[in-house]
């Protein structure tokens, strides 16, 4: 890693942590198959089929194919948990997210706040107009935050400090123009038919005309930093 350059990504050791946790589930599913399908039968008369077919495998067969099973589980699981944190790349220069096969860049000078809430990263220009706000898991917090001080950029803690400045937001409400109503539904569609390409687009809309806007608890909270021209 060049002295300059910090990138804080899902620590490799972590990885291999999960890839040896599935297998050993793998190979102690081998030893307890059996009575579970057993059980299942007694108790509803049926059971999945890809456990009756494991309960079926001699021990010494299902020791080796569960446990390859479990391996390859946390394979899956390692690879989607990886691709989700992605990257997260910081210079004196700037910060670049990499994630997803994509790339985004935030120079310096622009930078006027950096805070994570809850799993969202956040990174604010001098009037709190959001310029970044990317998902992180909550294990990379520590590093994040070393990263930027690092770099003496002005970290704000593990809470966004606007927090107070949020409201739910309700469809048709007369707080907001029909533009802005207009771009959190499609945002809301856009999560829940899972288009996160769509819902980023109206994201990067709503930042446009001075609306920051984050999920909690099932609903869109959105603030208000300056209106659109």
């Amino acid at each position: 890693m060049a002295e300059n350059t910090v990138n804080v990504s899902i620590p490799r050791r972590w990885i291999v942590g999960m890839h040896a946790a599935g297998a050993l589930l793998g190979f102690g599913a081998a030893f307890v198959i059996g009575p579970l399908v057993t059980w299942l039968l007694g108790l509803a008369g049926d059971a999945p089929g890809p456990l009756r077919l494991a309960a079926g495998l001699p021990l010494v067969w299902a020791i080796p194919v569960l446990t390859l099973a479990g391996l390859g589980v946390g394979f899956w699981f390692a690879k989607e948990w990886q691709k989700e944190n992605g990257t997260i790349t910081t210079t004196p220069e700037g910060v670049t997210v990499h994630r997803a096969g994509s790339n985004r860049y935030v120079a310096r000078e622009r930078i006027g706040g950096v805070f994570t809430d809850g799993r969202d990263l956040i990174v604010t220009d001098s009037a709190t107009n959001e310029l970044l706000r990317v998902n992180t898991d909550k294990v990379l917090v520590d590093r994040l935050r070393d990263a930027f001080e690092r770099f003496d950029y002005p970290w704000q803690g593990t809470r966004d400090p606007h927090d107070h400045a949020f409201a739910t937001w309700v469809d048709g409400s007369g707080l907001l123009d029909a533009r802005t109503h207009d771009l959190l539904r499609a945002r809301q569609r856009a999560l829940a038919d899972k288009r996160p390409g769509a819902a980023e687009d109206a994201r990067d809309e709503l930042r446009n005309l001075g609306i920051a806007v984050r999920d909690r608890h099932g609903a869109q909270q959105y603030r208000v930093i300056r209106r659109g021209e």
